[in-house]
C-alpha cells in the first residue's frame, strides 16, 4: 500500500504544544481529519490514541452519528518534532483495520484564526416541529438562515425514532438547528412564520444564552390552553345563553373586546345558575394533549408550574389537584345561596394582571423574568408572553401567532420540551 507524503501549510503559535511555554515558539502544521463509516465501540479512542503517541494537540472535536454511520472530525496540531506523514499514515493503517474512510485537509493560517475569530458571536437556536418533517422544511429554513449570514454550527435531531408507516397525528418530529452570527429577530421571525402557516410545521427562534438553559417557572393561560375548553363557555352552556357567551368569548380572544369589558358582559349573563353544575363541568373538562405529560416532566426537573388565568379558581385549583401545579390565580366565581350572581370580583385577572402575576411569582422564586416560560391562546395572554424570557403562543389565534415571539400549533403542550433542548430519551 503507497501513502502519499502531504504537502501541509506551516504556522507559527506562540505557545509551544509540547511544553506550554510563552517562552518558545514551535513550528506546528494543522490537519483538518475527517473519518467515516460505521460506528462501532472503541473507535474514538482507537484514533485519538494514535495521535496521541505523536502528542499531537486537538484544538476542536466533533463527532455524529446518523443511522449507525459515524462522522468524526478532529482539528489536529502535530508538533514539528512529529513528522507529519508519519502520524496521517498510522491513522490511515488503523482507519482501514477498522472499515472506515479517511480525509486530511491541511488548514491554513488564515482560516484558523478566522475560525477563532468566531468566538463570541451571537448564538441562536432553531427548533423544527411537526408530525413529521420533509426535506422542503429543512431547505427553507436553512435558505432563510443563509439568507441572513448566519453560519449553521450543529444540527440535531431531539425527537426519537418512528418506524415506517407509523406516522400519524400523534407522532412527534423534532429537529434543532445551532447558528452563529447577527441576527435581525423580527425579519428572521416572520420569514419563519410564513413557512409555518404554509408547511404546517413550527419554527422556534431563539437566543442561546445561559438563561435559556436555565428556565425555572412556566406559566399557563388554562382555558384553550390546559384545557381544550373554555370553561365561561361550559357555563354559559349550562345557564341557557351558550351562543350569546360563546360570542363574547372569541371576540374577547381575538383582541376585538377588552378583556375585563367582555368578562363583565359575560358574567351578568350567568347570573342564577345553580352551582350543582360546577363539579360535573369540571370533571369533563378534557386535558389538552401532552400536558400530563409536559407538567409531570417539568416537576421531575425541578421546574415550578402556575395557571394565571382569565377564568375561575374553581376549575384551576381542580387542575391544580388533577395535573400538580404549584401556583393557580384566577377569578372567583361569586355564589350565594348555591347561585352564580353574576358579578365579577376584583380584581379581574386580565391581560395586564397576569404580567403582573408572573413578575410576582418570578420574584417570590427568586428567579429573573429571563427564566420563566408563558403559554397562552389569546389576546390577554400577550403581556405575559412578551415580558416571558420565553413566550409561547399555543395553537393560538392569528393576532397572537404574529405578536408572540415563538408558538407551537402542529404538536400538543409536551413539545415546549424541545424547545427548552431536551430529547425524546430525556422525557418519561
Amino acid at each position: 500500500m503507497r501513502f502519499r507524503r502531504f504537502s501541509l501549510y506551516l504556522l507559527c503559535f506562540p505557545h509551544s504544544f509540547k511544553t506550554q511555554s510563552c517562552r518558545y515558539h514551535t513550528v506546528t502544521e494543522l490537519v483538518l481529519i475527517r473519518i467515516n463509516g460505521t460506528d462501532k465501540p472503541g473507535l474514538t479512542a482507537n484514533i485519538t490514541a494514535i495521535l496521541a503517541q505523536y502528542d499531537v494537540r486537538i484544538l476542536d472535536i466533533g463527532q455524529a452519528e446518523i443511522h449507525d454511520t459515524l462522522s468524526l472530525g478532529i482539528l489536529a496540531a502535530i508538533p514539528d518534532n512529529s513528522e507529519s506523514a508519519a502520524v496521517l499514515k498510522d491513522l490511515l493503517f488503523r482507519v482501514h483495520e477498522l472499515g472506515l474512510s479517511a480525509k486530511f485537509t491541511p488548514v491554513t493560517e488564515e482560516s484558523y484564526n478566522d475560525w477563532v475569530g468566531c468566538q463570541g458571536k451571537p448564538r441562536h437556536i432553531i427548533t423544527l416541529l411537526g408530525r413529521t418533517i420533509d426535506a422542503n422544511a429543512i431547505a427553507r429554513i436553512t435558505t432563510i438562515v443563509a439568507g441572513h449570514g448566519l453560519n449553521i454550527d450543529q444540527i440535531n435531531r431531539l425527537s426519537g425514532r418512528v418506524p415506517l408507516g407509523h406516522e400519524d397525528n400523534q407522532t412527534r418530529a423534532c429537529v434543532e438547528v445551532s447558528v452563529r452570527g447577527e441576527a435581525d429577530h423580527a425579519a428572521i421571525r416572520a420569514e419563519f412564520l410564513d413557512v409555518a402557516r404554509e408547511l404546517e410545521v413550527d419554527i422556534a427562534f431563539q437566543v442561546d444564552d445561559v438563561y435559556r438553559r436555565s428556565r425555572r417557572l412556566v406559566a399557563f393561560d388554562m382555558d384553550s390552553t390546559l384545557i381544550e375548553a373554555e370553561v365561561i363557555d361550559e357555563l354559559a352552556r349550562a345557564a341557557g345563553v351558550g351562543d350569546q357567551v360563546a360570542e363574547i368569548t372569541e371576540r374577547a380572544m381575538q383582541g376585538e373586546l377588552d378583556f375585563k369589558q367582555s368578562f363583565h358582559e359575560r358574567m351578568a349573563l350567568l347570573r342564577g345558575l345553580n352551582t350543582d353544575v360546577l363539579d360535573d363541568i369540571a370533571a369533563k373538562l378534557p386535558v389538552t394533549e401532552g400536558a400530563e405529560r409536559l407538567i409531570s416532566n417539568l416537576r421531575a426537573l425541578g421546574y415550578k408550574t402556575a395557571i394565571l388565568s382569565g377564568g375561575f379558581n374553581y376549575f384551576g385549583q381542580y387542575l391544580q389537584k388533577k395535573l400538580g401545579i404549584d401556583y393557580v390565580y384566577a377569578n372567583e366565581l361569586e355564589i350565594e345561596g348555591g347561585l352564580v350572581t353574576g358579578r365579577a370580583i376584583e380584581p379581574v385577572v386580565d391581560g395586564q394582571r397576569k404580567a403582573d402575576l408572573l413578575r410576582e411569582l418570578a420574584e417570590r422564586e427568586g428567579i429573573r423574568l429571563e427564566q420563566t416560560i408563558a403559554v397562552g391562546d389569546g389576546a390577554n395572554d400577550l403581556p405575559m408572553l412578551s415580558i416571558a424570557g420565553l413566550g409561547i403562543a399555543f395553537r393560538a389565534k392569528p393576532l397572537v401567532r404574529e405578536n408572540a415571539r415563538n408558538s407551537i400549533s402542529t404538536l400538543g403542550l409536551d413539545g415546549i420540551l424541545y424547545l427548552l433542548g431536551y430529547r425524546d430519551r430525556d422525557i418519561i
